[in-house]
Order: structure tokens, then C-alpha cells, then sequence
């Protein structure tokens, strides 16, 4: 990572963020993005910020959307379908990279959402309290429609969606060679990543941070049904 200053990037204390019922493996972390350009700068983005995960002590994980069927256009048993699911499952935290489109994240990002599970296990969502970060590239000036948009799902979805995000306006000018260049946009994801591997260690573990009386009150049964009806 070249653009980085060296000695800037501290290593985290785990030990000051964890909770006593840590399972003690690295956070793991998956990246989703919104593109299928061959040069798709929210993959780009996406790409950059994995790297600051992995210096960060994270595991990552990219799903690449090509071949995602359209939402009811396919079974839940689509290789591409269960292949999504079963990281979304896996991950503890997550990071969505959009271009923006038309004022909007693209239609490739919202697919993917949509195909996240809402209970695989009981009733119970497979993002529910697992973190989120968001980020957004646009072809023209700085907006943010898309990180809006998303952060409004990441609600939806029950996911903690962290303070700060990232809006790389004119996008084709911050890349170069499949990397992006040194500036302040670049710095914003960096703290992005940073601080979402943060709250990744301080979630994980802490079920009674995101436990609901109505769910306590209700039958895994009766979520299940609700929920998938």
C-alpha cells in the first residue's frame, strides 16, 4: 500500500476492543460492489479497502456478482444465490461499494441485497448486528444519494452501519493502473476501514448489544413464517 504513510496505520488493540466471549479468530469481513465493468471503480474502491482490512488484522471475502439471477427470476438454490448467502452468513461485518447511477446505487448492488437472506435461521436475519460500512464512486461531481440509500438499508437489514463513509467524486481520475491514487479520498477510505474493523471487534461477541424483547417473545416459528410470507 504505497499511498500509506508509513508508521500512520497502527495496529488495533484487540484486547481493548473485544468482549470476554470473543471467538478469537480474525474479524471476518465481506465486500460487496456494484459494478460489472472490466475497470469497475467501486470494485477498485472495494479492492483498496480490503487491503487496509488485511493490514488491520481482518479476513476478507469478495463475492463477484456476475451470473446473480434478478430477485423471484431464480431459486434460492442458484449457485450464485447460495454462494451469496453462505458469506453473508459467514461474515461479521461488511462493506458495500456503489456507483451511483441515475441519483441512485446501481441495480447490480441492489440485486445482491436483496438476495441476503432474511431468515436462514429461524427467524432470525443473517445480518443482524454485524457491522457495515458504505461507499459510493461517481462519474461526475461529489454526491451522496447512493451511501444514503444504502445506509437506509443497512438499517432495514438490522446491520450497525458506522459513523463514517466514502463518496469518490470523478472516479476516473482517482485511479490509476487498477489502484487509486494518493489524496484525501483515498485517506477517507482508510479511516473508513479502519474504523470499521473497530466495531466489527467491539460487536462480535456482544449478542445482548442487538437481542430484541419482541423476538424473545415470539416462536422461531412464528418469525419464520412472517418474515418469508
Amino acid at each position: 500500500m504505497p499511498n500509506l504513510v508509513p508508521g500512520a496505520l497502527q495496529p488495533l488493540d484487540a484486547s481493548a476492543l473485544r468482549s470476554p466471549s470473543d471467538p478469537g479468530h480474525a474479524p471476518r469481513i465481506l465486500l460487496l460492489y456494484g459494478s460489472l465493468r472490466e475497470e469497475s471503480y467501486s470494485r477498485r474502491a472495494a479492492e483498496e479497502g480490503a487491503r487496509v482490512l488485511t493490514a488491520l488484522g481482518c479476513e476478507t471475502r469478495f463475492f463477484h456478482p456476475s451470473g446473480l439471477p434478478l430477485p423471484d427470476d431464480g431459486d434460492a438454490d442458484h449457485p450464485k444465490v447460495a454462494e451469496l448467502r453462505e458469506l453473508a452468513i459467514w461474515s461479521e461485518g461488511m462493506v458495500w461499494s456503489s456507483p451511483e447511477r441515475h441519483g441512485a446505487m446501481s441495480g447490480i448492488m441492489k440485486t445482491q441485497i436483496d438476495w441476503l437472506p432474511l431468515s436462514p435461521i429461524g427467524g432470525i436475519r443473517a445480518t443482524q448486528g454485524k457491522t457495515l460500512a458504505v461507499m459510493q464512486v461517481s462519474g461526475g461531481s461529489q454526491s451522496f444519494n447512493t451511501v444514503n440509500q444504502m445506509r437506509i438499508l443497512g438499517r432495514w437489514m438490522r446491520m450497525v452501519t458506522i459513523p463514517n463513509q466514502s463518496s469518490v467524486p470523478m472516479a476516473w481520475k482517482e485511479f490509476e493502473g487498477g489502484r487509486m491514487k494518493p489524496s484525501p479520498l483515498y485517506n477517507r477510505i482508510v479511516d473508513v476501514m479502519e474504523e470499521l474493523a473497530r466495531f466489527t471487534w467491539m460487536m462480535r461477541g456482544r449478542p445482548e448489544l442487538t437481542d430484541r424483547y419482541s423476538e424473545r417473545v415470539e416462536t422461531l416459528e412464528a418469525v419464520n413464517k412472517r418474515v418469508s410470507s
